[in-house]
């Protein structure tokens, strides 16, 4: 097995429809640039809210990806 050495990198994805579709746009954004991501823990939920009702749902993660050899 080969050691790796991690990098962390914190993200906030938003979304209209949810917790998921917040996090899943991060990861999106994310690929486009930074490649070995290996895992996402979430840190903060939260979210805006327009006229009495749930506008924006705001995830804020962390990716941890490996290092280039």
């Amino acid at each position: 097995m080969t050691d790796h050495v991690y990098k962390k990198l914190e993200l906030t994805g938003s979304s209209t429809t949810g917790i998921e579709g917040a996090v899943s746009n991060a990861i999106a954004k994310a690929a486009k640039t930074i490649h070995n991501m290996r895992w996402f823990e979430i840190s903060e939920i939260r979210g805006e809210i327009d006229d009495g009702a749930i506008a924006h749902w705001q995830v804020s993660i962390k990716i941890g990806f490996t290092l280039d050899d």
